[in-house]
This record gives structure tokens, C-alpha cells and sequence, in this order.
């Protein structure tokens, strides 16, 4: 069974812009280091099943790219203070069109109106067998 469970939130070291595009308002982060805000999202902790699934669903590598980026986290969680930096991936694009770059830009995004708003930050668990491998 494919796990994953919400870790904590938190914000990218750099900036990037988050646009939304298509016909369909889909949110994009562009791989443009440097550009747009401090993204907020929230780090999940997934097994590697997980991984896989949602690499298939977010289109990895045509309409998305697995990319490892690093974030601050933004509350105290367990042994980690806020404040403190850590490498997550992300989904990302750099498949896209022209004109996305010029598109507003937003420091989150939330389809739904939740409390919980931003990009899907994801850290893979490691497994006891992958640690010995």
C-alpha cells in the first residue's frame, strides 16, 4: 500500500513564479530560480510507491518535472526549528510556453479554499531496506 502523510509547511529558499495557465487554470511552477516569490507549500512524506504514482499523475517528465529544491520550514516540527533548511522535491516545469513567464505570479496556491494552501513539496521516506542497500 503507497503511504505518504503531511510532514510540516514551509517556503523555497529562492524565488519562483507560480502561474496559473490553460483554459483550465492549471497552477504551473516554473523552473525559473530568481523569479516570482518565496513559494509557501507543504512537505509530505511519501514511500516510493507513492513517488511513483505521483510522477504518473503529475505527467513526470512531459508536463512536469521531479525537482529537488530546497526550502526553510516555517513552524517547529518534531527536531526540525523553524528556520531551518532541508532539500525537498518539487513539481516544476520547464516545458512551457512563452508567455508564461509574463503571467501573474503567486506565492501559493489552493484549489479548494482550505487552511493548508501551496505547492506539493514532497521528501521520500526512506525504507529500513534502502538505508542497508
Amino acid at each position: 500500500m503507497a503511504r505518504q502523510s503531511f510532514s510540516l509547511t514551509a517556503c523555497t529558499t529562492q524565488k519562483y513564479p507560480l502561474v496559473i495557465a490553460t483554459q483550465h487554470n492549471i497552477p504551473f511552477l516554473l523552473n525559473i530560480p530568481g523569479n516570482g516569490h518565496r513559494i509557501q507549500g507543504e512537505i509530505y512524506e511519501v514511500d516510493e510507491q507513492m513517488l511513483k504514482f505521483l510522477d504518473a499523475f503529475e505527467g513526470v517528465p512531459t508536463m512536469y518535472q521531479r525537482t529537488p529544491i530546497m526550502v526553510e520550514v516555517m513552524e517547529v516540527v518534531k527536531d526540525l526549528e523553524a528556520g531551518s533548511s532541508r532539500e525537498v522535491y518539487v513539481y516544476s516545469t520547464q516545458t512551457y510556453k512563452p508567455d508564461w513567464p509574463l503571467l501573474p505570479s503567486y506565492g501559493s496556491y489552493d484549489s479548494i479554499g482550505g487552511s493548508r494552501a501551496g505547492v506539493l513539496l514532497l521528501e521520500k521516506h526512506v525504507t529500513d531496506k534502502e538505508a542497508r542497500d
